[in-house]
């Protein structure tokens, strides 16, 4: 990315968390005064649909309901996460007030780009399964579920089955799995090769490389998307980091932050096709957006990125 688009993009998100303290209405009008952000994109296999790089997770960030004072400032984040070029946002009934909080926010634009909501099943029984997937399309205020995923594979062969009527009836999009642990990924890799998933949805980090192994190869093989959870290892990765200047030769693909060194390495591999870091900072969210613009790591760039990682 030049430094003049880069300049643009940063200009934008700077104008929509500037519009954060204006009351609602005067921000829907503030908002087509920003510059157009394009940000990189994969195919979903399934489908062809093309999909920004980077989403928005929930987890914790937007459990607010007892803190309704911190909804401005969730706002913004999603201002500055859509004028970035963002669209996945993905939660769970396990978020607590996760779901409810997201559907209040995206009700109240007016305008812009519509949201791609990924949330979870996470229960076990086919009626269970039923009730609460109906649950979460109330919450989100949303008719058709974009991505409903058997969150950490409870129950997975029940809901699998439910999720294909689902989507046969046009009530979901795309059905997926989900899981968190390396431990998970023989689990989701079997399933993989017996049944056809659109989503699959792991843990990886430019730390915790394991998926590298088998199941990116085999998402790529089974054309199966695939969602990054802890791209930042719940934050221990900037400990690490802390204090340490970022390599000179990171520019090379314009990478000008930690926060967008971890994100691009993700993004760098063919196989990821979303990678989804929570946050409640605004200025956290405009960092982690540039992540998916300009220029990505090449395979021998990515090889540097771990070497140096596994150096620090």
């Amino acid at each position: 990315m030049s430094a003049i688009s880069r300049a643009r993009v940063l200009e934008g998100l700077a104008a929509l968390a500037a519009s954060a303290a204006l009351p609602a209405a005067a921000v829907a009008q503030s908002r087509p005064a920003a510059p157009e952000a394009r940000m990189l994109t994969r195919p979903i296999p399934s489908s062809g649909e093309a999909m920004p790089v980077i989403g928005l997770g929930t987890w914790q960030t937007f459990d607010v309901a007892r803190n309704p004072a911190i909804k401005p400032q969730l706002r913004q984040v999603l201002d500055i996460f859509f004028a970035g070029g963002g669209r996945m946002i993905d939660s769970s009934p396990m978020y607590g007030s996760s779901e409810a909080v997201t559907g209040e926010l995206l009700s109240e634009r007016v305008q812009g780009p519509k949201a791609f909501l990924a949330t979870k099943v996470w229960t076990s029984g086919k009626d269970q399964g039923i009730a609460q997937m109906r649950e979460s399309a109330q919450l989100l205020r949303s008719k058709v579920i974009d991505l409903m995923q058997i969150h950490n594979l409870v129950d997975w062969q029940t809901h699998l089955a439910t999720l294909r009527r689902m989507k046969e009836q046009g009530q979901i999009r795309y059905l997926g799995i989900t899981h968190y642990t390396t431990g998970s990924l023989p689990d989701l890799a079997r399933i993989l090769e017996r049944e056809r998933i659109d989503f699959v949805q792991l843990g990886y980090s430019i730390e915790t490389r394991d998926a590298e192994a088998r199941v990116l190869k085999l998402c790529a093989e089974r054309g199966v998307a695939v969602i990054v959870n802890q791209p930042f290892e719940q934050g221990s990765l900037f400990r690490k980091v802390r204090g340490k200047a970022l390599p000179e030769w990171a520019a090379a693909f314009d990478c000008a932050s930690w926060a967008q060194f971890f994100l691009k390495y993700l993004v760098g591999h063919p196989a990821v096709t979303c990678v989804i870091p929570a946050t409640d900072k605004p200025d956290h969210m405009k960092d982690n957006v540039l992540g998916g613009h300009g220029t990505l790591p090449d395979a021998k760039q990515r090889q540097a990125m771990a070497k140096f990682w596994d150096g620090i």
